[in-house]
């Protein structure tokens, strides 16, 4: 069967990759295909369906620029809108026609000779002179390790694939983690259980969420462009200033940190389970949440928090660190994402045959602005290494590298050549910048373990800067930062 030939191939169909295919096609890359491992559009706001499950960031923020919802429902938006905004994007720009739904990437390799990438998927066989990964980080779940979870009898899912087909009433519940997801579920699905058994690693930061229905003379007003840009820059500014703290102004943190501790004191009256639920490390150091409800869902007669781990599981119960044991109808897992090893199920081969998987199980996670790798002509990430948030939306990130990729590629066009790839050099002084601006931060050296460092303890994931920062590093592609490609003739 012969390959079907593009000029760039998009994977993936959230945010990042339906950002990317609308600004390529208006730039006049109109030649692209956008393909899917699922049978609908959505990435992160189509998988996490669990109860609870919402956005952290204001819903006017939370959204493409150049894309505004003025009717949010809600300051702060739920799945199911985020969902249909998706879609509603997709409608309006006409993107259906341009996916290919239940085709997942199997193999990526680069023909130097051709100067393209021989694309392998569930489907068949795709050539693209660019490949751009939309997949984000937040896609693979993460299993913990712990004994005996095979022997597990009961019904177990992970949050990410939730079962809405088992009734979880008057049951015996066990739930492992309490990341961004368990914070919004548990709160849901405790006054219906029997029992609930928490099961915490490391207590979070937890700040008050300002949530609230939206009047309808507000989406009114929000409905007038000018009104709804200053709005949103109103958003922006007042999360950007969040990012003082986690760069290390002790002024910055002290406030955040009484904020969260006073927030807990109001909720929580219960000292003992207040111990238990206040961190010892620097806020910001792992992913704060915000939450109305997590803390007295804790305090339910019918919820127990347990701090001192799972020492096995059993057929049909669990049986923590000091040898008591739990009954277990059922167990759910909120343990994330495989985010700094998303790229173990990746195969991705470049120049010289250098596999992507191989090569960061050296070096760990290193990509050149976030959006590009030495060795791989062509291929760019969105959210890729460097270029998660803790403090204002992905979503400024998403445009700023959407933005970025295209100017690289209209320059690349205007030189009449087929492929560029960054070069050593670059990348290498990139992140010896990176690595100057995380010292002192809280990711660096806030004392925690978490999946902003990966196993050789560099914090690879986030931006160690604000939003606009990272927009005025990717302001416009420099080509003196590339090597630019030509195809080779044939012997």
């Amino acid at each position: 069967m012969a390959a079907d030939v593009v000029d760039v191939l998009i994977v993936g169909t959230g945010f990042a990759g339906m950002a990317m295919a609308i600004k390529l096609h208006e730039a006049g890359f109109t030649d692209l295909l956008m393909i899917e491992k699922a049978a609908d559009l959505g990435g992160t706001w189509r998988d996490n369906v669990y109860p609870g499950c919402a956005c952290d960031i204001p819903s006017h923020l939370y959204s493409l620029s150049f894309a505004p919802k003025a009717d949010w429902s809600r300051l702060y938006p739920q799945q199911p809108e985020i969902y249909e905004y998706l879609q509603m994007v997709a409608d309006n720009y006409g993107l259906r026609p341009a996916i290919r739904f239940n085709t997942a990437l199997l193999e990526a390799v680069w023909d130097e000779r051709a100067a393209h990438w021989v694309v392998t998927t569930s489907t068949g066989v795709i050539t693209a002179r660019v490949l751009v990964s939309g997949m984000g980080g937040l896609h693979i779940p993460a299993l913990p390790n712990l004994p005996g979870l095979a022997r597990f009898e009961g019904k177990m899912f992970h949050s990410a694939q939730w079962d809405h087909g088992y009734d979880l009433t008057s049951k015996n519940v066990a739930v492992v983690g309490t990341g961004a997801s368990a914070i919004q579920f548990v709160p849901q699905i405790a006054p219906q259980v029997a029992h609930l058994a928490v099961f915490q690693r490391t207590p979070p930061w937890i700040e008050p969420k300002p949530d609230r229905a939206m009047a309808a003379w507000e989406k009114k007003l929000l409905a007038f462009a000018p009104y709804r840009k200053l709005f949103r820059q109103f958003l922006f500014l007042l999360h950007e200033v969040r990012v003082l703290a986690f760069l290390g102004n002790q002024r910055a943190l002290k406030l955040a940190s009484h904020m969260a501790a006073k927030h807990m004191q109001q909720q929580v009256s219960d000292p003992v389970l207040r111990e238990k639920l206040t961190p010892h490390y620097q806020i910001g150091c792992k992913r704060v949440m915000i939450s109305n409800d997590y803390y007295p869902a804790l305090a339910l007669p019918n919820v127990e928090l347990i701090t001192y781990g799972i020492a096995e599981v059993r057929a049909h119960s669990i049986v923590d660190a000091k040898g008591v044991e739990q009954p277990v109808d059922a167990i759910i897992l909120g343990t994330g994402f495989e985010v700094t090893t998303a790229y173990k199920h990746w195969k991705i081969t470049g120049i010289g045959g250098q596999e992507l998987g191989a090569l960061w199980d050296k070096t760990g996670m290193r990509a050149f602005k976030g959006v590009a790798v030495a060795g791989f002509p062509n291929f760019f990430m969105l959210l890729g290494p460097h270029t998660a948030l803790g403090h204002n939306s992905v979503v400024l990130m998403i445009e700023a590298q959407v933005h970025y990729i295209v100017d690289a590629l209209t320059q690349l066009r205007a030189k009449g050549l087929p492929a560029m790839a960054v070069t050593p050099l670059s990348q290498s002084a990139f992140i010896d910048d990176l690595k100057r601006k995380l010292t002192g931060t809280v990711w660096q050296d806030g004392g925690c373990a978490s999946w902003y460092k990966d196993e050789h303890g560099f914090v690879s994931t986030i931006w160690p800067g604000s939003a606009a920062s990272y927009q005025r590093a990717l302001g416009a592609a420099d080509l003196r930062d590339y090597q630019l490609l030509a195809t080779q003739a044939p012997n």
